[in-house]
Order: structure tokens, then C-alpha cells, then sequence
């Protein structure tokens, strides 16, 4: 049987609660990826072209900082990672969580909340933040609230 985690960036709290039910549902650790300046109320607000989150979405190569590095990939073969959709795509914060650590030999589970949209282009702009060897899921994005029935069919269905 494999270790797994569930890794998730959670800007207003929303992904947070997923995650901490899908680790419920799978036995799972969680990890907060965070980064290092907390995002406010103000830098969220996607209809201000010159919020911070506005800003980093608008440059493909924007990396925002982490908090810390004290992930310990090595640990886990698969990872469940959670964010939620940001302009069709994960938040640029998830591509500097990839790019600092191996995931080689890894599977990583992509799951996202989002009140609309799906996951769009974000498989694609995540998979070059890791090198080769990785397994890559798709996943899912959910809204709001999951309940743990819901979680728990769709882990079903992966067929880890």
C-alpha cells in the first residue's frame, strides 16, 4: 500500500475544508503549501487588474514564494494536490511547489474547488514545473462544500 499526503494551497479557506475531508477519506497527511507574504482580502480581488493575484496570474512565469520547504516528498508515493482554479488554471504558487521538490516516481492526484469553471489548461501548465517520471492525474474540481460520500466515490474511481 502506498503513503499518501494531501497537499493543497487554500487562499480563502474553501480548499482547506476539502482537503482536510478528503485526508479523512483516504487516512492521508495534509501538507498547507502557504506562501510566504499571506494573501489579504485586497490582493484576491480578480476584478482589480493591479491585485496581487491579478498581477501574478497575468505572468506565466510568476513564482511566488513559500513559506518554508520542510515538505518531505520522499515520503509519499502519491500525492493528492489541491488549489483552487484561478483564471482556468492552478494558482502560479502551485508551480513553485513543484519546482521545489522530486516528485519522480510520484503519483500526483490534481484536485481543485472552484464556484465555476473547470480545470481548463492547468494540467498542461503544471506538468513542466516537474521533470519526467511523474504520474499525472487530472482528478477533479469540486464546488463548495463535498461531503465525505462524494470524496470517497471519486477515490473509488481513480482505481490507485
Amino acid at each position: 500500500m502506498s503513503k499518501k499526503i494531501v497537499a493543497y494551497f487554500s487562499a480563502s479557506g474553501t480548499t482547506r475544508k476539502l482537503a482536510g475531508t478528503l485526508a479523512e477519506v483516504i487516512g492521508a497527511d495534509t501538507y498547507e503549501i502557504k506562501p510566504a507574504t499571506p494573501y489579504t482580502g485586497k490582493d484576491l480581488n480578480w476584478n482589480n487588474s493591479q491585485s496581487r493575484s491579478s498581477v501574478e496570474m497575468a505572468d506565466i512565469n510568476s513564482r511566488p514564494a513559500l513559506a518554508d520547504k520542510n515538505f518531505d516528498a520522499a515520503a509519499y508515493d502519491t500525492i493528492f494536490l489541491g488549489f483552487p482554479i484561478w483564471w482556468y488554471v492552478a494558482p502560479h504558487i502551485i508551480n513553485s511547489f513543484l519546482e521545489s521538490y522530486d516528485f519522480a516516481g510520484k503519483t500526483i492526484v490534481l484536485f481543485a474547488t472552484s464556484g465555476g469553471s473547470g480545470f481548463g489548461q492547468t494540467l498542461a501548465q503544471l506538468k513542466p514545473s516537474c521533470a519526467a517520471g511523474v504520474r499525472w492525474i487530472q482528478g477533479q474540481v469540486f464546488r463548495g462544500r463535498t461531503d465525505k460520500n462524494t470524496l470517497s466515490d471519486w477515490i473509488k474511481s481513480l482505481a490507485l
